[in-house]
């Protein structure tokens, strides 16, 4: 299996990805299932999301730790990073743009549906993000990526255009579209974290990335309304520990590691599981309509994950080892 210059297998990455892309794929129905009971908005539920989730994580970290020097006889010392300026900004302006990403998604979602919302969100942000590698990291996408990514956004056409049922609204679609920009944004530093020096910890990154985020939105989600109803409280509490667990907690390490190793704009479009995903969700739990249109759109999203995933396994094994 080819692997990076950083230790992990390509492959590995990829499929880090793709777990981290199915998990987010649930993220929009346990959302909107949320939204029905609790009666919190989209910043308080992206404040708790991050809020949570970071406590999982260092609750985690915790345990590993007092794992560790149990096992650890020798008591040898562990390195550690130097936190320089340049990561620290890297990494609030990381969790920034997760911050804006997530609260902009959590907006579109009862705007224009699980679907429709998740659909765009992910299947505009290979276009932003191969700009922005472009223009940050020199990367090129060359002849089988930019055939993935015009795939992509042809697959996002047919998804969008193809609903005569109204249930796309123009106000869902801006706000998926900021949503957009801003996980590309995230995707694009990601990927120059881990090609700045291997010893970023995509642990690290996520943490801080949360804890930005929950600072950021916790002014926002207080004025919004951060508590929720007392009815269906136990349901709210157990739909936000799962949002925080699964899709937040878990899913973001794997996604952070696998692009830290897969190039930006790969990276993108493997993640468009996440709409695939999110569409069956929505269609099956939440009795949201697929049209054939919509449902063709899908198919041509996961036919260009394909491509691009089998494209970037190809460039990595040509390439000379490291």
């Amino acid at each position: 299996m080819p692997t990076s210059s950083f230790g992990l297998p390509v492959g590995r990455g990829l499929f880090y990805l793709a777990v981290a892309g199915a998990t987010w794929g649930t993220t929009g129905a346990a959302v909107d299932l949320l939204y029905a009971g609790s009666g919190l908005g989209p910043l308080a539920v992206s404040f708790w999301r991050y809020a949570s989730g970071l406590a999982l994580l260092l609750a985690g970290r915790a345990l590993l730790a007092a794992v560790r020097r149990r096992s650890d006889r020798a008591g040898a010392v562990r390195s550690r990073t130097r936190l320089t300026r340049s990561r620290l900004a890297l990494r609030v302006t990381t969790g920034l743009c997760l911050a804006v990403f997530q609260t902009a998604y959590f907006a579109a979602v009862p705007a224009t549906g699980v679907a429709v919302a998740t659909i765009v969100t992910l299947g505009a942000s290979p276009v932003f993000v191969a700009v922005g590698a472009r223009l940050t990291l020199g990367e090129r996408l060359g002849r089988g990526g930019a055939a993935a990514v015009a795939a992509a956004l042809t697959g996002l056409a047919v998804l969008v255009l193809g609903d005569h049922g109204g249930g796309v609204h123009a106000d869902g679609v801006a706000l998926a579209l900021l949503a957009a920009a801003s996980f590309a944004g995230s995707v694009v530093l990601a990927r120059r974290a881990g090609s700045a020096q291997n010893a970023e910890n995509s642990f690290t990154l996520t943490v801080w990335s949360f804890a930005v985020g929950a600072v950021v939105l916790l002014p926002f989600a207080l004025a919004e309304g951060a508590l929720p109803q007392t009815d269906g409280l136990v349901r709210g509490a157990l739909l936000l520990l799962y949002v925080a667990a699964v899709p937040t907690a878990l899913a973001y390490p794997l996604y952070f590691a696998g692009t830290a190793v897969v190039r930006a704009a790969t990276a993108s479009v493997v993640m468009l599981i996440e709409p695939v995903s999110a569409a069956v969700l929505a269609v099956g739990l939440l009795g949201e309509r697929l049209t054939v249109p919509m449902s063709l759109g899908t198919l041509v999203l996961l036919t260009a994950v394909l491509f691009l995933t089998r494209a970037e396994t190809a460039r990595t094994e040509t390439a000379p080892s490291a």
